[in-house]
């Protein structure tokens, strides 16, 4: 269980700074610039809070929404490298942190 613990705070963590960069992104002067960026974002948070869903209930699908989880922290992470604000390197940090996460989980759950 403890595994378990572990790996919905690198999903958990991973949401919150997704959710936290496409807010900043908002604030940019370019903001047009910022859209995939965003977008990716969102999406990557929304995936990380769905795989704590099916992690905490044990789901029958839980493989696949981690793997979907892991492509799109892959995703997010290589958008926001792209750019040197804080917050999308902070995000960056946290997408790789959570695909490893992710990698682990499916290879321990094979």
């Amino acid at each position: 269980m403890r595994e378990h613990k572990e790996f919905i705070q690198k999903l958990a963590d991973c949401a919150s700074a997704c959710q936290y960069c496409a807010d900043q992104c908002l604030n940019e002067d370019d903001i047009a610039m910022m859209v995939d960026c965003i977008r990716t974002d969102r999406d990557c948070a929304d995936s990380c809070i769905q795989a704590i869903n099916f992690v905490s209930r044990q789901s029958q699908h839980v493989r696949e929404a981690i793997e979907f989880c892991q492509k799109l922290c892959k995703e997010c992470g290589d958008e926001c490298a792209q750019h040197k604000m804080d917050h999308c390197q902070a995000c960056a940090k946290a997408c790789r942190a959570c695909e490893e996460a992710c990698e682990s989980y499916l290879n321990i759950h094979a």
